[in-house]
């Protein structure tokens, strides 16, 4: 049970004494389907110490304007003033939570009443107006009373190859050009990178400065990528590297991310000029597709646990 502002009971009160202070819910129903309704409704939050903003007010009054007319409006207040049920709370028998808002200790007192007519009611004061941005609280509440464990949020995931590429000497290479010869030869370095990717349907994912981050559903592909584009920048008389690694990926935004994204970097970091290094994951996972691979030792990968075997990709008929 939420208990709100119109629930009058009290056991110092009577229904018609009750009535008689409730000059603001009339004042309110004057101001029905009104934009004034809103600034009303947010002077009366006001006196509770909470600011609303000018979208909530003109929210208040479209709303009132949209669920019902004036009339019905006030026939509705009417009814639910009028209506008495404390006679019968002592019947409930079953578990019952009456959840108030505890900025406002004319609701929790109530809450409490109510609660003490009814043989298992547990009263829960709660922070916030319930709206859809403070909701957690309430609902650790009514879990808590239910004796629910909440589940944790599933996590979405999936096996993807990462693959990062960077250009080798490029802020030596930028000196030497200038700024504007230099932001040309990055767009067509760019250009290189975007073709390769759609013609081995790699999805990419993150841009900074001459390096690129993408992903892809298989490390076959991935491999034929970085190899092409490696191949074909040197005709801009530049060089890149490259490394990959396959791993479980989490989706944060649409974008894949976690440690198997940091491994693919660190990979990449230890790659030389125009060298496609790759874990020991991807060549295993493409065995049989037609690549062969140079042993590069044993590697320590900056923040990551272990030492990692890591392989150059020598060019071969993979590469058509």
């Amino acid at each position: 049970m939420r208990v709100g502002h119109r629930t009058w009971c009290s056991p110092r009160r009577t229904r018609s004494a009750f009535a008689r202070s409730c000059g603001w819910s009339r004042f309110r129903l004057d101001l029905w389907g009104t934009n004034d309704y809103g600034i009303a409704w947010a002077d009366a939050e006001a006196a509770a110490g909470v600011t609303l903003s000018r979208e909530r007010m003109l929210m208040a009054g479209t709303m009132s304007r949209q669920t019902a007319t004036p009339d019905v409006a006030r026939e509705l207040d009417r009814i639910w003033y009028e209506t008495d049920v404390r006679a019968v709370l002592s019947s409930v028998r079953t578990p019952a939570l009456l959840i108030a808002r505890n900025r406002y200790p004319r609701k929790i007192e109530v809450a409490q009443y109510v609660a003490s007519l009814m043989p298992e009611a547990t009263v829960a004061p709660v922070a916030g107006d319930f709206g859809p941005d403070e909701l957690e609280p309430l609902l650790d509440v009514v879990h808590r009373f239910l004796g629910v464990e909440p589940r944790e949020p599933a996590l979405d995931t999936i096996l993807a190859t990462v693959l990062f590429t960077d250009i080798v000497g490029s802020t030596e290479k930028q000196a030497s050009l200038g700024d504007r010869a230099w932001r040309k030869l990055v767009e067509r370095h760019h250009a290189v990178v975007r073709d390769a990717l759609k013609r081995w349907r790699g999805v990419e994912n993150d841009t900074a400065g001459d390096g690129f981050y993408a992903t892809f559903d298989g490390p076959a592909r991935a491999i034929r990528c970085a190899l092409a584009v490696a191949e074909r920048v040197q005709g801009l008389g530049i060089e890149i590297r490259a490394g990959l690694h396959t791993g479980e990926c989490e989706l944060i935004e649409g974008k894949a991310a976690g440690l198997a994204v940091s491994i693919g970097a660190r990979v990449a970091a230890n790659a030389a000029a125009s060298e496609v290094l790759v874990s020991q994951t991807v060549k295993d996972l493409v065995a049989g597709s037609g690549f062969s691979f140079e042993d590069r030792g044993e590697h320590t990968l900056k923040g990551v646990a272990d030492r990692w075997r890591l392989y150059r990709v020598v060019t071969s008929s993979a590469n058509q």
